[in-house]
């Protein structure tokens, strides 16, 4: 199922067409007319995208549709292209402390430099940069590579310092990843 809610702004007749083919596009939908109720409505979930007849200045994540009639399944495509754009830009500037990531470039950025990162990097950084309290090596062990906390493996610890040599080799940063005896975290 898409996760991204359809929220129709001010355009009923759009939102009835959807609404009645909604078990067949699987996607959330949501009708609102007036301004106030799409601020609330925007603030409350992280992916939507606002479908609208024309653009509204200081609101994001919009599609402007505005030639009606027009087969459904174009819209819908058009629907699909600014979803996975909206998806792709979120993922281009994630902030962790003073740096940048970009998963869809597996880059970490400072200032005006940037290191390439693996998958694994990425998903420790993330991982951590989620979490406020140190996280150990078991449930990294657990969550990053799905392996069971029986298994006796360094793997963590051994990705952990070369990631920690790399931020340090990149930018002098002896902080970024903290080792505490509770775990690790970003620092």
């Amino acid at each position: 199922m898409n996760n991204t809610k359809l929220i129709f702004y001010d355009y009923t007749e759009l939102y009835e067409i959807f609404y009645e083919l909604k078990q067949f596009l699987k996607f959330e939908l949501s009708n609102i007319e007036n301004k106030e109720d799409l601020n609330i409505e925007a603030k409350k979930i992280d992916n939507y995208l606002i479908i609208s007849k024309k653009i509204h200045p200081n609101l994001n994540n919009q599609l402007v549709i505005d030639l009606l009639p027009s087969p459904i399944i174009k819209i819908v495509d058009k629907i699909n292209i600014e979803i996975l754009k909206n998806n792709f830009l979120k993922k281009s500037k994630i902030s962790v402390g003073k740096y940048i990531i970009n998963l869809n470039s597996k880059e970490i950025f400072y200032k005006n430099k940037s290191l390439k990162l693996t998958e694994k990097e990425i998903k420790i950084i993330i991982y951590l940069s989620e979490k406020s309290q140190p996280i150990t090596i078991n449930e990294l062990q657990r969550e990053i590579w799905g392996y069971s906390v029986e298994l006796e493996t360094h793997t963590v610890e051994t990705h952990v310092h070369r990631l920690k040599k790399k931020i340090f080799d990149f930018n002098k940063d002896e902080n970024f990843i903290v080792s505490t005896k509770d775990g690790y975290k970003i620092g």
